[in-house]
Order: structure tokens, then sequence, then C-alpha cells
């Protein structure tokens, strides 16, 4: 996978990775296609073309779907039952796929069909790269997937000029959004229909936006948890490399070092390492849990990575010298992706509830050492008692969303298809669950934040405390008395989101794993 930075453009041909998948998704990379993209697309449309004509007898391209495969379509039938097909699958409802998430499942119909497996015209794939590249939205509702079919129907609509779309922000039919782009309808050929709704696109492209804004909330998590064991007066002997040795996970000696490193030059951590033996788990246990959540968040991404990089149609389009064949299979299921992004949200709420146990300690007059939910006057003002509440709730919900949707089973399809991934609801709730976890995140932040406001050792913070809390301080006050905390939550929150966090103790320290 290319990318040309002065351009900000992203070859689609070879292995696409993470960053590459957000550059698009999020950074608006434009998209174009390599040599070999087209060659090996334009290899496997002619197979279908040539075995259409012989009349071979080919799942989906020359019968119908699912529990109808045994019926037979003839060759004057095949461009209505690609059409067909988009019309009667558009069946998902309710709020509709932001922004980022049609990309995501554009970007990733791209990368599934662009493999050379699946017999569609190199002229469908162009028409969703000018989607993306004019940010071109069709209006996908994302309520009643089961791994595939409905959201991505309604996409491939605005193709055919049916459905609806965002086009400079108006949301118009799809006939109108494609005459203001400059474009016109294609009528779907054979194969092409079913190619665009089938596979674990949105499974992945979901999936995928989750899981990079996991991985950051997680780095981010423990960049907030040294704020709060410096201002815990904690314990830094939990984190002695000597410990990591004894118990070698790579995740938790990476967690503790990035610990180490953050508190390095603190003067807080120096003058109370030797005040107690130890922690509560919440301050002593980070390396431990975080080092396991992350762990959990670097295995999906080399399972969804693997799947971007895959063809997850049915059937595949086999181009071989001696055995080119149409083989009707199901790598569509969503299973790989599904039960990584169920294990991705235990992940996540497993950080949110140490977070919201350490922060506890902070407002808590009897642990932390600070007045009661550090405000100067508690009773005449109530501080940050209540966005303790808020984690509460925010983590119940949490727990709610950790329930695998995996494991669940409801036939569809007249028992044709008797077992059911349910990958889907696993990467959309996994959006869901990174958004809570950050707001958890950054509650803990402000209240490791207004305990500068009852220093009076004299001693310094790090350096990497200080840079965070001096960009935090331009837009959010030490508190003297009560004040309208939600826009500073929610600034504290975008900092999480943007990786800003990140970068300023990136900038100080280098690299976080």
């Amino acid at each position: 996978m290319e990318i040309r930075k002065e351009e900000q453009t992203v070859i689609l041909g070879g292995e696409m990775d993470l960053t590459q998948f957000m550059q698009v998704v999020r950074g608006k990379a434009r998209v174009e296609f390599s040599e070999e993209y087209c060659t090996r697309v334009n290899r496997s449309r002619e197979l279908v073309e040539q075995w259409t004509k012989e009349q071979r007898v080919m799942y989906g391209v020359t019968t119908g779907f699912g529990a109808l495969c045994t019926k037979v379509i003839s060759t004057e039938q095949t461009a209505q039952l690609q059409k067909n097909i988009v019309l009667s699958h558009s069946t998902s409802v309710g709020t509709p796929f932001t922004e980022e998430e049609t990309r995501a499942t554009m970007l990733m119909a791209l990368q599934n069909l662009g493999q050379g497996y699946s017999g569609v015209r190199l002229l469908i794939l162009e028409r969703y790269r000018d989607f993306l590249n004019k940010n071109l939205i069709p209006y996908a509702p994302k309520e009643g997937s089961v791994g595939y079919l409905s959201p991505e129907a309604h996409m491939a609509l605005v193709l055919i000029g049916e459905g609806k779309a965002y086009y400079e922000g108006k949301l118009m039919s799809g006939a109108e959004a494609l005459e203001a782009a400059g474009l016109s309808p294609i009528t779907l050929s054979s194969k092409e229909g079913l190619a665009l709704v089938s596979g674990t696109t949105s499974v992945t492209g979901l999936g995928a936006i989750a899981l990079h804004d996991l991985i950051q909330a997680a780095k981010s998590a423990d960049v907030i948890a040294a704020l709060t064991l410096e201002a815990s007066k904690g314990i830094i002997r939990a984190f002695d490399e000597r410990v990591m040795q004894v118990r070698p996970h790579k995740e938790q000696g990476a967690t503790a070092d990035t610990v180490r490193r953050i508190l390095k030059d603190s003067e807080v951590i120096e003058f109370y390492k030797n005040s107690r033996l130890q922690d509560a788990l919440s301050l002593r246990c980070v390396p431990q849990l975080h080092g396991a959540a992350k762990k959990t968040l670097y295995d999906a991404k080399r399972t969804l990575e693997t799947e971007m990089n895959s063809c997850c149609d049915n059937p595949i389009i086999w181009p071989g010298e001696e055995d080119a064949e149409a083989i009707s299979a199901c790598n569509a299921d969503s299973a790989y992706v599904g039960i990584e992004m169920d294990s991705c949200c235990i992940a996540a709420t497993t950080l949110a509830k140490m977070s919201e146990r350490r922060n506890n300690r902070m407002i808590d007059e009897s642990l932390g050492g600070y007045p009661s939910f550090l405000i100067a006057n508690p009773g005449l003002n109530s501080g940050l008692m209540i966005p303790q509440y808020t984690q509460a709730g925010l983590l119940n919900d949490m727990r709610i969303l950790s329930t695998s949707a995996t494991i669940d089973n409801t036939p569809t399809c007249g028992n044709q298809e008797d077992y059911v991934a349910m990958g889907y609801n696993a990467s959309k709730k996994a959006i869901t669950i990174n958004e809570k976890l950050e707001y958890i995140l950054a509650i803990e932040l402000l209240s490791a934040y207004e305990t500068q406001g009852f220093l009076k050792d004299g001693l310094h913070r790090s350096s990497v405390s200080r840079k965070i809390f001096e960009e935090i301080g331009g837009q959010v006050p030490l508190m003297k008395e009560d004040i309208f905390l939600y826009p500073h939550i929610e600034y504290l929150r975008n900092l999480i989101h943007s990786g800003r966090l990140l970068q300023i103790t990136e900038e100080e320290i280098g690299p976080l794993a």
C-alpha cells in the first residue's frame, strides 16, 4: 500500500494497515488504484463474463440468493437480478452511519473487491473511489445487520441513482447527489449487486475505526494513570523493571516503562517512593491490567489488518490456469472480526473500571488526602462529586455492551443461513464503547488536573505532567467554586480522541507502546 504524503493520496493495490485506513477514513486522503489493482480486477471480470455467456451455474450470478439458490436465472435477467438484490436488501433501519463509518465501509469494499476474486467491473470500484474522493456519502441506516447485506445495499443504491446521499453536507436523493458531483448512475451487471452487499466490509470498516480509537485510548489511559499515580503520591516501586522481568508479558512491561518514563523527573514520586509498602490495586496494578487490555487490542489489530487485505466475497472467482472456477463458500462470515471486537469491548471496560476507581481515590478525602471532591469549600460546593456519577453511568453502559454479540444465533434465509456470526453488532458496539471509555478517562484526567490546586509540599511534578496541565490550563480553570463542568469534560475527551494528549506526551519522552 503506497502513500504519497505530499498529495495525501493512498494507492490501493498492496497491503493496507490501520494507519493508512484512517488516513482515508478520517483524514480524507485521496484514493487511487495501482496498475496491479486494475489488472487483477479486470482479469477476474473477464472470467465472469465468459462463464456467464457459457451459462455456467454460479451462485448469485445465474441463480437466486440464499435459500433461492436453486432458482435458475437466465442471461437476459442478469442485470435485473443484480438491481433486485440491491433494492430488496436495503432494509436496515434507524440512525444512519456517520460519515466516517460510510467512508470506512466503501473503502473496505474497494479493498475486498479489489483483491481480484470477485468478478466486478473496474467501473464499479472507480465509482466508489469517486465517492470517497468527492466525499459523496450514501445514506445508510445502521440498525439491523447480522454481518453484511443491508447497510452495504443502501450504499450501493446510490451507484444506480437510487436511495439518498449527502453531498457537500446536504442530504438529497441519490440521483441528485450523483448529478451534483458530476457523476452518472451505473447499470449493474452480472455478480455486481451480490458482490457489493456481501463480505465483511461494514464489519471490518466499523471495527477498524473502533480499534484505532481504542488503541489510542488505551495509550492515553497509561498517560492518565501516570498523572493520577503522581497526584496520589503513589509508589513507583510497583513499576520496577525487575518486577516486569519475572512476568514477561510484552505489553505489561511496555506499560510500566511508559509510566516510569513519564514520571522519571517527578519530585513528587521521588519524595514519596518509600512512604509506604504498596498502593491500592487501581494504582499498583496498572501495568498488569493495561497490559492485558492492550494485548487484546493488538491481537485484534493483527486480525483486522488480515481481514482488510482479504477477499471476503461469496462466491469467489478463482483465476487459476488449470482450475479456474467460481467457488461458493463463506468468506463473508464475520466471526474473525466479531470475536476480536467482542474481546476489545471487554478490554475497554476493564480499562474504564480501573480509571473510575483511580478517580474515586482522588476525590475521596479519606483515600486521596485532598479536600472532598477537590473543592476548597465542600458542602456549599459539590466540586467533582458528580462527574464520578457520570463515570458510574457510563461504566454501567459499557458492562452491558461487553456482553458478546457473537455468541448469539438467530437463523436467517429460510434456514439456509442457520448459523449467523453477528460480527456486525460487535463492531458497532465497539465504536460506542470507545466513546464511553474516552469520557471516563477524561473525567479522571480532570480530577488529576484539579489536584494542582492543593499542592503544598513545594515539589515539582514531572515535565510531562507540567506540559499536559499547561495545555489543559488554556481551557480549564483550577476550581475555586462550582463551575459548569460539561464543556471541560468535552474538551478533555477531545484531547484524548484527537490524539493531542499522546502527542504532548510523545514530544517529551518519545513513542508509547
